[in-house]
Formats: C-alpha cells, structure tokens, sequence
C-alpha cells in the first residue's frame, strides 16, 4: 500500500474548488437577514428544490470520498462510481453549491455556483493532463470507457 500525500499544488486546487462553497455558505444567509439578492421565485420551491439538490450533491460526494478513500493505493480508480462519471468530486462539489444557493434563495449565491462552473472545468481538464501523464494508455482507455468527466450524458 502506498502512502498518499497530495502535493502542495493540489492542495492549494482543492482551497479554490472550495472556496465558492464556502462563500456561499457565507454570503446566502445574508438573503434572508436582510432581503437582498432573493431568486425571482416562490421562496418554499427555491427552498425545498435547494434541499434536494443538496441532499444529490452530498451523496454524490459521499459515493465518491467513501469509495476513493477505501479504493485508491496510487493506482487508477475506474471501479464505482467513476464507472459513470471521471471526476465525481468536482460534480458534487457543483451539486452543492447551486442546492445551497436554492436553499438560500440567493441570486448573488446562485451566480457564484455559476461562476464556479468554468472553473472545474478547467481543473479537470488540466487534471486530465496529468493523469494521461501519470497512468498512459491505461487512463486514456478510462476516458474512452468513461466519457463523461462529470454528469452522464451532459459533459
């Protein structure tokens, strides 16, 4: 088994793919205090459809930390559910934030989940890069069995 430890670079992706998490966590409650930046709809739909897309974004990223976690020693992980999608993480990570932002009933935090978007794209695609890299044919063979980097049938 071999001991994984990110290199610092990753990690410092893993704080930007956060961050527009974390300020929708911060910003959102602000909706509801003071009654600025509400979504243009019904706020007990926005809500409720805030509190099922979070609840998919969670468990999305649950199947993906779990399953990671228990399965990856340094080599490539194409079993579970990355047998759907080739980056989970990032998908769940998305997921979250617009659930979140449904559930604040916020634009301004809803157009951050939207800002966050062009951004794992192109963490994927430069991740791509590296794993091609790091795992050669046996990746690009994932990507041909896998085509979808983070919601089947869509991207």
């Amino acid at each position: 088994m071999l001991k994984y430890k990110p290199p610092k670079e990753l990690r410092t992706l893993f704080i930007i793919h956060y961050a527009p998490l974390l300020l929708i966590i911060m910003i959102g409650p602000l909706t509801a205090i003071f009654g600025v930046w509400e979504i243009p709809t019904n706020n007990i739909i926005t809500i409720f459809s805030g509190i099922i897309i979070f609840i998919l974004g969670t468990y999305v990223y649950f199947k993906w930390e779990i399953f990671w976690h228990r399965t990856y020693k340094g080599q490539l992980v194409t079993e579970g559910i990355f047998r759907y999608i080739r980056h989970p993480h990032y998908s769940s990570l998305i997921i979250v934030g617009f659930g979140l932002a449904l559930f604040f009933h916020s634009i301004f935090a809803f157009t951050i989940a939207i800002i966050s978007i062009p951004l794992m794209i192109l963490s994927i695609l430069d991740e791509e890069k590296h794993l091609i890299n790091q795992y050669g044919k046996e990746y690009k063979k994932f990507m041909k069995n896998t085509p979808w980097r983070m919601i089947p049938k869509i991207f």
